[in-house]
C-alpha cells in the first residue's frame, strides 16, 4: 500500500494556502493525516490484514456568527478554493449563534517526550506478523488457541486560523490484544504503547494463557453484592463511561453527575483523576482542535471534583478559562477530556488480593452499557478470566456473571493498586490502576 506522507511543514503550507483563499470573517483549517494497519488472527492464523492511509483538510468559516464546515481529501489549488468556498456558503445558510466569538489565537505547545516513534510509523506487515508469530508460539506451547490482533498507526494534525494560531503534532501508537482459549476457559491480556518496540507480545500471550489455564473448570457462584478487584482492562471499561461527565457541555446541560456543582466531594478520598496529555504511558497531543494549548488538569482531587474541560465556546458561555479541549467542528459532544488518568493507590495489586477474605478477581468486562447516564449505572458481563478469591488467595475460576452497578457508588467504596496500566479499545484510551470495590452488584450467572 502506498502511504501519503505529509510532514508538519507540508501540512502547514497547505493550511496557509487555504487561509489565504478565505474571505470569511474568521477561518480555521485542520490538515490531518492518518496511517493505520491491523493484523487480526484466530486459531494461530492471520485471517485479516488491513491497512489504510488518508489525508484531508477541514475548513471552518465563520460569517456574522454563522458557522459552516466543509472537507476534502484533495490539496490542489482548485480543491482548496472549492472547499473554502463551500464552507462560506454553508455558513450563510446556518443559524446565527450569539455566543460564537473570536477563534483562539493559540500559543506554543510542545509535544511530550515519546509521543512519536519513527520505527512504529515505518512498521510494515512483516513486523506485525512477527508479533503475531510469538503469540502463536505461546498458544501452541500451552495447548490453547489464540484470537486477537496486533496494530500500529501514525497520525499528524495541523491547526491554523486567521487569529494567528498555528500548531502541529505527529504521534504514533501500537497495540496487542490477545485472548487465549482453553477447553472450557479463556484468558485475556493486552498492551498499548506509543512505540511498538516496547511491547512484548510474547509476555502478553503468556499472561493470557496463564489466565485461561488458571480459570479452567470454572464453578458457579451466587449473584449478589461482592467485593471485586477489577484489573485495569475491566476498570477502564467502566471508567470510560464517566469521562464525558467532565465535559463543560454535559455540566451545562445537566447530564453530568457533577452538574450540581464543582468543589464538592462526590467520591472516596482515594479517588484522584487527571487529564494529562504528557502522561508517560499515553503521551498525546498538547493542543486541541482549535490549536489552543491543552491544560493538564486535576479533574478529581481526593474525591472532590475540581474542574471540567472547556473549549473557546464553553469558556465564553460559562465564563470559565479555556482549558484547550475542543473537538473538531462541528460536533455534538462539546469539549472532551482526551488523556484521562486515574491515580494509583498505596498498595500493589498482590496486596489488594491478599487482604480480601472473599471476593472476585475480574480480568475484563464486555457488553458494558449505560442504564442511567446521570447516575452512571452500568450493566455488563465479566469475561476472559474471573476468579474466586478466598482468604487472600485465588481459589479457582468462576463462571461469568452479569452486573448492574453504579460507578458513582463504586468510586465511593474503592481503593486502587499502585500499578497503573494503559488500557483501551478502538475508540478510547485510559491510564488506570486496578480497583478494589466493595458491594459491587451482580444480578445473574451464566453457564460459561
Amino acid at each position: 500500500m502506498d502511504r501519503l506522507i505529509l510532514t508538519a511543514t507540508d501540512r502547514e503550507r497547505i493550511a496557509q494556502r487555504a487561509l489565504a483563499l478565505s474571505r470569511a470573517d474568521q477561518t480555521e483549517v485542520l490538515v490531518s493525516t492518518a496511517d493505520a494497519a491491523l493484523m487480526r488472527f484466530t486459531h494461530e492464523t492471520s485471517n485479516q490484514n488491513v491497512a489504510s492511509s488518508d489525508a484531508g483538510i477541514s475548513v471552518r468559516a465563520i460569517v456574522d456568527g454563522r458557522t459552516g464546515v466543509a472537507q476534502t481529501n484533495r490539496f490542489d489549488d482548485e480543491a482548496l478554493a472549492g472547499v473554502v468556498s463551500r464552507a462560506a456558503d454553508l455558513a450563510a445558510l446556518a443559524p446565527r449563534d450569539p455566543l460564537q466569538g473570536t477563534l483562539p489565537a493559540g500559543a506554543p505547545a510542545a509535544a511530550p517526550p515519546g509521543a512519536y516513534d519513527a520505527a512504529t510509523a515505518r512498521m510494515g506487515a512483516d513486523a506485525r506478523a512477527a508479533m503475531c508469530d510469538t503469540i502463536f508460539g505461546e498458544a501452541e506451547r500451552t495447548g490453547c488457541w489464540s484470537a486477537g490482533f496486533a496494530a500500529t498507526s501514525s497520525s499528524g494534525l495541523t491547526v491554523a486560523n486567521t487569529a494567528g494560531a498555528l500548531a502541529s503534532f505527529d504521534g504514533t501508537d501500537a497495540s496487542v490484544n490477545v485472548k487465549m482459549n482453553g477447553a472450557d476457559s479463556t484468558g485475556f491480556a493486552e498492551a498499548y504503547a506509543a512505540a511498538a518496540g516496547v511491547i512484548d507480545a510474547s509476555a502478553v500471550a503468556r499472561t493470557a494463557a496463564e489466565k485461561a489455564r488458571a480459570s479452567a473448570g470454572p464453578r458457579a457462584v451466587d449473584p449478589g453484592e461482592w467485593t471485586v478487584i477489577l484489573e485495569p482492562a475491566a476498570f477502564g471499561e467502566l471508567f470510560i463511561y464517566l469521562s464525558d461527565h467532565f465535559s463543560a457541555q454535559s455540566y451545562d446541560d445537566g447530564s453530568s453527575f457533577c452538574s450540581e456543582g464543582l468543589d464538592r466531594r462526590y467520591f472516596s478520598e482515594n479517588v484522584s483523576v487527571y487529564d494529562d496529555y504528557s502522561h508517560p504511558l499515553a503521551p498525546g497531543m498538547p493542543f486541541d482542535f482549535e490549536g489552543y494549548p491543552t491544560q493538564r488538569l486535576t479533574l478529581v482531587e481526593n474525591g472532590v471534583v475540581r474542574n471540567i474541560v472547556t473549549d473557546s465556546y464553553y469558556a465564553r458561555k460559562l465564563d470559565r478559562p479555556n482549558t484547550g479541549h475542543a473537538l473538531p467542528a462541528p460536533n455534538s459532544y462539546g469539549p472532551q477530556p482526551r488523556n484521562v488518568a486515574v491515580a494509583g493507590g498505596s498498595k500493589p495489586l498482590a496486596q489488594l488480593i491478599a487482604e480480601t477474605s472473599r471476593g472476585l478477581l475480574v480480568t475484563r468486562l464486555w457488553y458494558v452499557r449505560p442504564v442511567d447516564r446521570k447516575r452512571a449505572i452500568l450493566t455488563g458481563m465479566t469475561r476472559d478470566g474471573t476468579f474466586l478469591v478466598e482468604n487472600g488467595q485465588i481459589a479457582h475460576g468462576v463462571r461469568n456473571l452479569r452486573f448492574n452497578a453504579s460507578l458513582l457508588d463504586a468510586l465511593r467504596a474503592c481503593e486502587f493498586s499502585q500499578e497503573q496500566r494503559r488500557t483501551g479499545s478502538y475508540h478510547y484510551s485510559l491510564v488506570v490502576p486496578a480497583a478494589k470495590i466493595a458491594g459491587f452488584g451482580f444480578t445473574s450467572t451464566t453457564d460459561f
